[in-house]
């Protein structure tokens, strides 16, 4: 099968077009022939080894555990594992592959069977492809460690990307009060997600703003620990969804 594989870290200049095995399913597992996938800042910052830590996960010097990039996958079963019960070969399904194994910018690839869900028939592949890693990442960050309940204001970091068009949703799904930022280029593709309110990053400095929220999302936040917990109310929650390594070490910190 035709691969997009990467054997160093850098930019999109490693990546090189091969021929791989169709790989085997093993307990559990499903073997999926892709037709879509979608590219994440994930999938970048495991290329480029950014944050530093992605090293100590996938290798110091070079890959050694992914070199198949692409975490969402959207295709049909081909082939089942042992112990398989969820699905049947020809089933539409969508989700997301292994941190540590083959991803999707393949052919074929092999995904956990609780890892996958069938694609709803209203979504063309394309769309079901750009759902898992983003929508569960926002879900995730709201529902699971943000804790929004109803009535809370959300302040929501990054609102124009793929996560954060996500987030601004199911805030308001919760019924959050939802505060947006994002970049000029983006103010009305996250009003019409349904933010109520919505700071410009380009004309507002958020860090000046004399405001504060129950929960805050930074999505790749460029502000400081300390800055973020000035703008929470008291018991609010900050949860961070990727970041710089500075950040990441200051939200270890503190």
């Amino acid at each position: 099968m035709k691969a997009i594989v990467y054997r160093k870290y850098g930019g999109p200049e490693v990546l090189r077009l091969t021929e791989l095995g169709v790989p085997k399913p093993g307990p559990h597992q499903v073997l999926v022939k892709v037709q879509a996938t979608s590219i994440n800042s994930a999938d970048s910052r495991m290329m480029r080894a950014d944050p530093f830590l992605v090293r100590l996960f996938n290798g110091l010097f070079r890959p050694k555990k992914r070199q198949v990039l692409g975490q969402d996958v959207a295709g049909v079963v081909t082939e089942l594992g042992p112990g398989v019960t969820r699905f049947s070969i020809g089933d539409e399904v969508f989700g997301e592959t292994p941190m540590n194994a083959q991803g999707a910018f393949a052919e074929y690839t092999l995904v956990d069977e609780r890892s996958l869900a069938r694609k709803p028939t209203a979504l063309t592949f394309d769309e079901a492809a750009a759902v898992p890693l983003a929508g569960s990442t926002a879900l995730q960050a709201l529902r699971d460690l943000g804790r929004v309940t109803g009535g809370e204001r959300v302040l929501i970091v990054g609102a124009g990307g793929g996560v954060g068009g996500f987030a601004v949703q199911i805030a308001r799904a919760l019924g959050a009060h939802v505060t947006a930022v994002c970049g000029p280029r983006s103010v009305e593709l996250v009003r019409s997600l349904g933010a109520h309110e919505i700071i410009d990053y380009s004309t507002q400095d958020l860090a000046r703003l004399d405001a504060t929220w129950n929960t805050i999302i930074a999505i790749n936040g460029y502000h400081s620990v300390l800055t973020y917990r000035r703008l929470l109310a008291p018991g609010g929650r900050y949860v961070m969804v990727g970041g710089t390594s500075a950040q990441l070490f200051q939200a270890l910190l503190f």
